[in-house]
């Protein structure tokens, strides 16, 4: 075997990110040729949750797992999805008798097996448990069948993200952050061998207040008042990262993507 890749693909937000994956994700897998793509697209439906077509086309677009987050269970309609397709995972501590399940170790490209786990933070957002413990039993249960394996944590605070990192640090390959849609640039391999990002970014509309319409989230800035928060159009561009490591698991490297799609 080879050098082992994975692109994660941040929060795909509304029509803008749904667009934006189905346009330039099966040029991105064509360029970078990974064993595994791994989107999160919780916000895909009008920019709170999903609905099982939109799941289907992201699939179809190249992703093999998707990851969810605190809008996850927002559309009744994609409980089924979550049962049905092991492929589509929730936040494992989200709630734990909730449909679906939070982990899933794929055959992907290469002839790897590779393991992905979906987690929320427990700060400032809602969690059945603590990210901590529920990721040690699920990653002591697949190494048993895989070195490679990547954690998705949805989480508000930079500090339990990174937190996180340090705890699976030398037992996972990476650990990249979603849910607050802007990207960090503190991509780096951890001292153990675990490539970590704090926040992958979002993928669709950037000329907005994190993928909404600016207007009514001022108005309700400045009022206090309740506004219908609308998808922004303007400025899309699919972001992530590209990360690479040994058949072992130990990545090597981790590479941003912020690609603008006008």
């Amino acid at each position: 075997m080879g050098a082992f890749t994975a692109l994660v693909v941040g929060d795909v937000f509304g029509g803008a990110g749904m667009r934006a994956v189905q346009d330039a994700l099966p040029g991105l897998v064509r360029e970078h040729a990974p064993d595994i793509v791994v989107v999160n697209a919780e916000n895909a439906a009008h920019g709170s949750g999903t609905t099982p077509k939109q799941a289907a086309q992201i699939l179809e677009a190249g992703a093999d797992v998707l990851t969810g987050g605190n809008h996850t269970f927002r559309r009744q309609e994609f409980l089924a999805t979550l049962e049905n397709d092991p492929r589509v995972l929730r936040p494992a501590n989200l709630s734990t008798r909730a449909p679906g399940s939070g982990s899933v170790v794929v055959d992907a490209r290469g002839g790897y097996r590779v393991g992905v786990v979906n987690l929320i933070g427990s700060v400032f957002i809602e969690a059945a448990q603590g990210p901590f413990a529920v990721a040690d039993d699920i990653i002591d249960r697949m190494r048993r069948e895989t070195p490679l394996i990547i954690v998705d944590i949805h989480a508000e605070a930079t500090s339990e993200k990174l937190a996180l990192a340090r705890h699976l640090d030398g037992r996972v390959t990476a650990v990249v952050g979603t849910h607050t849609h802007v990207p960090t640039a503190d991509e780096r391999v951890l001292a153990g061998g675990t490539a970590y990002i704090t926040d992958l970014g979002m993928t669709g509309p950037h000329d907005s207040v994190i993928g909404v319409k600016d207007e009514p989230v001022l108005r309700r800035f400045l009022t206090g008042m309740p506004a219908r928060f609308e998808p922004a159009t303007g400025d899309v561009r699919l972001q992530g990262a590209i990360i690479r490591a040994e058949p072992t698991g130990r990545a090597t490297s981790i590479e941003r993507i912020d690609l603008p799609l006008g």
